[in-house]
């Protein structure tokens, strides 16, 4: 009795690796921010293992939540200077993982298969761990049909129906986190259907529904508390009539106004020379020398050897030649020569 009462609320995640394909180290991470449920970030392991000789992991504890959350395996072949850099985007082609939902009491195996692929077959003891594999299976079926026809007409009719057929799934699923995981890549802002999005947010009652079960199934969490955040966000962007800006908009806009602004400043840049053009006093015959010189490209130690004066005399002219003709660099005086 006291064996049974110590194991309960004890998780295990095991599995079989190719080690001198990805190494000995196996790193399990939580996923708070649903958002990164798709790719790796190395601020997410909180635990990491070493395979026996023949590639076997284990983790074992009773450290994770009682509910279900967000957890990721992975192997990775960076070396740890510079993991950092290659994940700061959240993707290394250099790696493998697992996204998975459970809770502290599951067991999970994850051997390989027959060819060596890992993270490929799935025993576990809880029917909700493999939702995300099923979801990004229909996610692959969803690339191709964008891709088999892209026009303006196909596009529109794919949104509708591959909106549709993934809330539905997710709701079938009842699990709240793997609809998050399907809101995570339909609302995502540098995306094409991002438009379609909006306009579904404001005609469906979907998300205020979603919002309500996971509150239900998930209350005070960090998942709960970001959905609505954002949630509210997309309808007050909705309201106050800036959901035109999708993401395409978004980058021109951001780079007609970069053009913009460098336009105005050439053009006042130019017109402050051009204004330079009329002298207020005249040139010394002397100055008028040193400034032929100056756009012959000439140094000062070279005009005050061709003029017999020393290098500080020429410094001198120089800052009255400057002044005359209201130019601050030998370029402008240059430009300023050309004009006239």
């Amino acid at each position: 009795m006291l064996t049974s009462i110590s194991t309960m609320g004890q998780y295990t995640f095991k599995g079989s690796i190719d080690p001198q394909q990805w190494g000995e180290t196996v790193y399990l991470s939580i996923i708070d921010d649903y958002r990164k449920s798709s790719s790796i970030y190395t601020d997410q392991i909180f635990l990491k293992t070493n395979t026996d000789s023949i590639g076997n992991f284990h983790f074992t504890g009773n450290e994770l939540e009682p509910a279900n959350r967000i957890y990721r395996i992975h192997v990775d072949n960076c070396n740890d200077t510079v993991q950092w850099k290659n994940h700061f985007y959240g993707y290394c082609k250099e790696s493998k993982s697992f996204t998975f939902i459970a809770n502290n009491s599951d067991t999970i195996t994850l051997p390989m298969s027959f060819d060596n692929e890992i993270f490929c077959t799935i025993e576990t003891s809880n029917p909700k761990t493999s939702v995300f594999s099923r979801i990004d299976s229909i996610r692959e079926e969803m690339k191709f049909a964008y891709g088999e026809l892209q026009s303006e007409a196909s596009r529109k009719m794919n949104d509708k129906k591959w909106f549709k057929t993934f809330q539905d799934f997710g709701m079938k699923l009842n699990e709240p986190l793997a609809e998050l995981y399907i809101y995570s890549f339909l609302s995502d802002r540098t995306s094409p259907q991002y438009a379609f999005y909006l306009e579904d947010l404001k005609n469906s009652t979907y998300y205020d529904d979603l919002l309500q079960r996971l509150n239900k199934s998930y209350p005070n969490t960090i998942y709960s508390s970001q959905y609505a955040s954002e949630l509210a966000s997309d309808k007050y962007m909705i309201s106050s009539g800036r959901s035109t800006f999708t993401w395409p908009k978004i980058l021109f806009t951001l780079l007609f106004t970069i053009s913009f602004i460098g336009n105005i400043f050439l053009i006042v840049k130019l017109r402050r020379i051009t204004s330079k053009q009329a002298p207020v006093t005249p040139l010394t015959q002397q100055e008028q020398k040193i400034a032929q010189l100056i756009c012959q490209d000439k140094s000062n130690k070279e005009i005050a050897d061709e003029l017999f004066v020393s290098v500080s005399t020429v410094k001198s002219h120089i800052n009255n030649i400057y002044k005359k003709l209201n130019v601050q660099s030998r370029d402008e005086l240059k430009f300023f020569q050309s004009k006239n």
